[in-house]
């Protein structure tokens, strides 16, 4: 939570603005003070603005706000290394929503372990028209995730962080081999 930092000194004292003739009225510098006292954190992070918003040296409570901006669910209970690292790779996974990338990216991210999707549909090119489609008639993808051994991987986690990164209408299968 930001508020005021105890005898955090302003980079712009306001006092230094005022007219000549009025520098040295007590009334105004006490005045301006006050300004100061409260806008010195303001200034703090306007300053600091870009440290606040990178995920390698966010504060830990911004680490919330960020995934909420970046359309992320992190869970606040969860310590703050996992979720840099899941920010840091947001923009990759957002960037290619859908595929299988992305998919990789967001589980791997998450859970440090490798990933294997397989789809059930596919791409094909033909002179001839009428040709046999590509793929499976029914849409779907599995999962194939790598526990490390001795390590439980979270199911339910799991499900939410393929179906946060998954298109609606495909069905996932989640598949985990020690």
């Amino acid at each position: 939570m930001r508020g005021t930092i105890d005898a955090l000194a302003s980079p712009h004292p306001l006092a230094d603005t005022l007219p000549t003739m009025l520098r040295e009225d007590p009334f105004a510098r006490s005045l301006c003070a006050g300004f100061d006292e409260l806008l010195a954190p303001v200034i703090l992070d306007l300053d600091t603005f870009v440290a606040h918003i990178d995920p390698a040296t966010a504060p830990d409570d911004m680490l919330v706000w960020l995934a909420q901006w970046l359309g992320l669910g992190i869970d606040v209970d969860v310590d703050p290394t996992p979720q840099r690292g899941e920010l840091q790779v947001a923009g990759a996974v957002n960037a290619a929503r859908g595929t299988r990338r992305s998919i990789q990216l967001a589980v791997s991210s998450v859970f440090g372990v490798d990933v294997d999707v397989t789809e059930s549909g596919g791409a094909r090119w033909s002179p001839t028209p009428g040709g046999d489609l590509p793929g499976q008639p029914e849409p779907g993808i599995t999962v194939t995730v790598a526990s490390p051994k001795g390590v439980a991987i979270d199911g339910d986690r799991l499900m939410a962080v393929i179906r946060s990164v998954t298109p609606a209408h495909i069905p996932p299968t989640v598949v985990v081999q020690p």
